[in-house]
């Protein structure tokens, strides 16, 4: 049985790494330009992501899969920092949502921090 944060960050995080590979167009335009190679960056991410949800879900490996998924969310803040500060770039989005991503940044490293301290006991 896994505990709500553990299921929530998981399929979180499985699923938004398929989507860094499924949309890497995407992903790639919101990478600053002041990084290099915004696709071998848009891979990387998608990776971990991929690698953290599945960590998240072995209790063995589980707190430092949390510690690598939020160290992954302080990795990517500047995108999302970029994104609030160039919304003419991001036109489909809404800017409320783009503005949004920031706070909300927060309490997604909250809920994984939760499920990184989740621990199964057998009776």
């Amino acid at each position: 049985m896994f505990s709500i944060p553990v299921v929530v960050v998981a399929i979180f995080f499985i699923g938004a790494g398929i989507l860094h590979f499924v949309l890497l167009d995407f992903f790639s335009s919101i990478v600053p330009p002041y990084f290099t190679n915004p696709e071998a960056l848009v891979k990387i991410s998608g990776v971990f992501e991929i690698l953290g949800g599945i960590g998240i879900l072995i209790e063995r490996t589980r707190q430092w899969a949390a510690y690598g998924l939020i160290a992954l969310c302080v990795a990517v803040l500047p995108a999302n920092i970029h994104m609030a500060m160039h919304p003419d770039q991001f036109a489909d989005i809404p800017v409320v949502l783009l503005y949004l991503r920031l706070p909300l940044q927060a309490l997604v490293i909250w809920v994984i921090w939760k499920a990184g301290q989740s621990r199964h006991f057998q009776k």
